[in-house]
């Protein structure tokens, strides 16, 4: 059975605050119906001061989501990790892991735009750095004991369930983020299919004397709709996608490569490029993907297309899959 992904960023541009608390409140009974139908996963991600409304605060969501579901796992992916104090968020995990009984998984990641370091006074020349500081202490606060900290002795409680720590994986598309999660014995995460990438990371796990494993995204990766009619849905929808690629197209420089990177500038191109996907229930049971990431409130979509699309998915395609 493949693993299903449902995401949520929240992104709505020009949304009033009503409007945005109803999207909200549309994503969590969405990820309720996914999980009673048997979806793996929630993924949703960080990102601030967007004009869009892009989701600033993932653990506050993933918090909302483990009170209204029972199995799903939520993938916070990516935290930035240098603009949170190492404590607090050690905090928030280890609760939010209490709370869900380990369904949290954290990508941690450093972030490429500038302008978010900024606004939380972070010195963006020292992310690596303080992403080195920061994984060490979550580490190192998770165990419940007493340990030195910025010349001081702290103490992180409550410890978290899950045995040895929360799933912490590290993310990023470079060498440095390989060489940060092999040193760690960490998890790693490439933001893209980079094969050479987990070759590095595996030799550097050996040189280091640690264990890991890697979790890539497929060669293949596509954020996905479900419609009956393709060509109307691309017609009437489409700009919700493009805006959303248009945005990562502006925040990515040329250096960072992602699964999700898109150069187009028209609905045209962005439908022929195949980043996004609008297919109908049997095309989507047919494309023979490890995993299927359904992405129902891309870009300001409307809910009730979203809910269309999510219920499109989970009524027909999902016990296609299991066939």
């Amino acid at each position: 059975m493949p693993v299903t992904v449902v995401r949520f960023n929240l992104v709505a541009p020009g949304a009033s605050p009503a409007e945005l608390g109803a999207r909200y409140r549309a994503a969590l009974e969405m990820a309720a119906y996914a999980d009673d139908r048997g979806v793996t996963t929630v993924q949703t991600e960080e990102h601030h001061g967007a004009e869009n409304n892009w989701l600033p605060s993932p653990f506050a969501f993933a918090g909302a989501v483990f009170g209204a579901t029972r199995r799903v796992a939520v993938t916070v992916s990516a935290v930035i990790g240098p603009l949170h104090d190492p404590l607090r968020l050690a905090e928030e995990i280890s609760v939010l892991d209490l709370l869900s009984g380990g369904r949290l998984v954290t990508v941690a990641g450093i972030g490429y735009r500038p302008e978010e370091y900024e606004q939380f006074g972070v010195d963006f020349a020292r992310r690596g750095k303080l992403q080195d500081e920061l994984l060490q202490t979550l580490l190192r606060a998770w165990t419940g004991e007493p340990f030195p900290y910025r010349g001081r002795t702290v103490r992180v409680t409550p410890r978290p369930g899950t045995e040895p720590h929360p799933l912490l994986l590290v993310g990023g598309s470079s060498r440095a983020a390989a060489r940060r999660a092999a040193r760690l014995g960490l998890p790693f995460f490439p933001s893209a299919h980079l094969p050479e990438l987990e070759a590095y990371y595996k030799e550097r796990l050996a040189e280091y004397g640690t264990e890991g494993w890697v979790m890539m995204p497929a060669a293949e990766t596509a954020l996905l709709h479900v419609a009956e009619d393709p060509d109307r849905a691309w017609a009437r929808y489409g700009r919700h996608f493009l805006h959303e690629a248009r945005t990562y197209a502006s925040w990515q420089s040329g250096t960072v490569r992602s699964a999700v990177k898109s150069t187009a500038t028209s609905v045209a191109e962005l439908r022929a490029e195949g980043v996004y996907r609008i297919l109908t229930p049997e095309q989507c049971a047919g494309l023979g993907l490890d995993s299927y990431v359904l992405h129902p409130l891309a870009g300001g979509m409307p809910v009730e297309e979203g809910w269309r699309s999510l219920q499109l998915f989970c009524e027909r395609v999902l016990p296609a899959l299991e066939d």
